[in-house]
């Protein structure tokens, strides 16, 4: 593929900047960051964090929301709400980020790296059987792009072997599995409100609680191991220390930025979607032609449109896409290196069978930009430069098809003289 050259205006100028992501704010920010302020009560699990934990309640379906100040502490909340612990195993997909094993190593416990599927990249549930033994005590699948696993038959392996899912549904806040909210299919679920993600507070997360009878002790592993929740609403007359915890919660006013999100939040992923579809449908025809893959999207799933991605053939070809596109000024990405083949990984986790897919999801994965407020102008700037940058592929392909056609047609015409 030729490097392109740098895009000009016409009057000379580069164009203005496409970055990958830029953080959304719906107006209403300022003015709940200033109630949390007049409320003087800025610390966690104030009247916005209530507000939100009941939003999530209501609208997912989860018995219990607890606010986190990122996914990372509410993958490890689950760890302890689950009771994992030394020597036990979790399942979990290599292509994923680093702390979704890394929650896993903190209590002592070993990550099993499993494929992904070719269609959604997700965790594969018909290799994961095979993954378990005697030390396994979770399942912890992830939502890759906001598009679900297949929790129905992870689900059922992890009824006939005793284990929990724990669903890292860090992009997967407005996305469904067969009508159900993504977090709440499992035992626990873990939401991520980055500001990367589509609803965010800078930093943030929640744990979402799906068994009744482990509310209470995620209650005191969020507040540092005490009974203070039961204090506030009068159970007790004294708190103190009860059980393990931390300092898990998130202060009122990164609560009060999410409130104004939320409420937000199915304008927020109607115009996702807009930016997703136009993407899903221009490039279309270079999927036709073979020179990529675009995003599966199974019957059963309702996506968030929380990525864009492209697959591209291999790995030269991924970076050499990415450079031209930053010729001109789009920010494009690639996405994770495989655990199982980080030094961390090779260290603190355990490989069950082969990792193609994963290790191809690696090299050859590109995110576009997408964010609200990108115009349709932004749109087809990002698609003229993704075709521009692959039609050198295009038309190799394209020749060898057409050198691959006269080769048949030589060798067929050799046949028939022969007969």
């Amino acid at each position: 593929m030729e490097p392109l050259r740098n895009m000009q205006t016409a009057n000379g100028a580069r164009p203005s900047k496409i970055p990958f992501n830029r953080p959304y704010a719906t107006g209403d920010e300022f003015g709940y960051i200033q109630e949390a302020i007049d409320n003087l009560h800025l610390s966690g699990n104030g009247p916005f964090t209530e507000r939100c934990a009941l939003w999530l309640q209501e609208h997912l379906g989860c018995e219990r929301a607890l606010l986190t100040f990122s996914c990372t502490s509410a993958l490890e909340m689950a760890m302890l709400v689950a009771g994992i612990g030394r020597g036990d195993e979790v399942i979990v997909p290599s292509f994923t980020f680093p702390t979704t094993a890394g929650a896993v190593v903190l209590r002592g416990a070993v990550p099993v790296f499993v494929d992904i599927r070719e269609d959604t990249l997700n965790l594969d549930e018909r290799l994961v059987e095979a993954a378990i033994t005697p030390r396994t005590r979770a399942i912890m699948p992830v939502h890759y792009a906001g598009v679900a696993c297949h929790l129905q038959e992870l689900s059922a392996i992890a009824r006939r072997h005793g284990l929990a899912v724990i669903e890292d549904a860090a992009q997967g806040i407005s996305a469904s599995y067969r009508g159900v909210p993504l977090g709440t299919i499992g035992d626990l679920g873990c939401l991520s409100f980055h500001e990367t993600k589509n609803v965010t507070c800078g930093e943030g997360g929640a744990l979402l609680i799906n068994r009744p009878e482990w509310i209470e002790r995620a209650e005191i592993i969020q507040e540092k191991g005490t009974n203070r929740s039961q204090f506030l609403r009068g159970q007790v007359d004294k708190y103190t220390w009860v059980d393990v915890g931390s300092s898990f919660l998130t202060s009122d006013i990164n609560a009060a930025f999410l409130w104004a999100q939320v409420q937000h939040a199915e304008e927020i992923l109607e115009s996702r979607m807009a930016i997703w579809n136009a993407y899903h449908e221009r490039l279309a025809p270079l999927e036709e032609a073979g020179v990529l893959r675009r995003p599966t999207i199974p019957e059963d799933c309702a996506h968030n449109a929380h990525m864009y991605y492209l697959l591209l053939g291999d790995q030269g070809r991924r970076d050499r896409f990415i450079e031209s596109l930053a010729a001109q000024n789009i920010h494009a990405l690639f996405h994770y290196v495989p655990l199982h083949s980080s030094t961390a990984g090779e260290r603190f986790g355990r490989v069950a069978g082969e990792l193609p897919v994963t290790d191809r999801a690696g090299g050859t994965l590109v995110r576009l930009p997408l964010w609200v407020g990108m115009s349709e102008g932004d749109v087809e700037r990002v698609c003229e430069a993704a075709e521009q940058a692959l039609r050198p592929v295009a038309q190799r392909m394209r020749c060898g098809g057409r050198q691959a056609l006269r080769r048949s047609a030589r060798r067929q015409a050799g046949s028939r003289a022969a007969g």
